[in-house]
């Protein structure tokens, strides 16, 4: 099986159906019966629209990104990615493949 590690971006107050997009996330990957993800938060960043988000900035908070990751195998992440566009959550991501396993 082909794995591949598929990023999801969000900023850590965006949220879905009342909840914060990233624990949604992470809810409907393990419905679909993903085996994990994580969720990783940044210190600082900026996005398409050029402006910065800093963990300094009081007046921006809820403003950094969020990163959702998942390694997972190439068909379950196109099913997933299916799922998750009929909800037009205007996330961006990454998706590249990765050696993956057990040591």
């Amino acid at each position: 099986m082909s794995s591949v590690c598929l990023k999801l971006y969000c900023t850590e107050k965006q949220r879905h159906n009342g909840k914060l997009l990233y624990e949604w996330l992470l809810e409907e990957a393990e419905r679909m019966g993903i085996e994990g993800g994580s969720v990783f938060r940044s210190i600082a960043g900026y996005g398409r629209h050029g402006q910065l988000h800093d963990e300094s900035f009081f007046e921006l908070a809820g403003e950094l990104p969020i990163q959702i990751e998942f390694v997972l195998g190439a068909e379950q992440a196109d099913a997933f990615m299916d799922q998750l566009r009929q909800y037009k959550l205007n996330l961006f991501y990454l998706r590249y493949p990765v050696a993956s396993g057990y040591l």
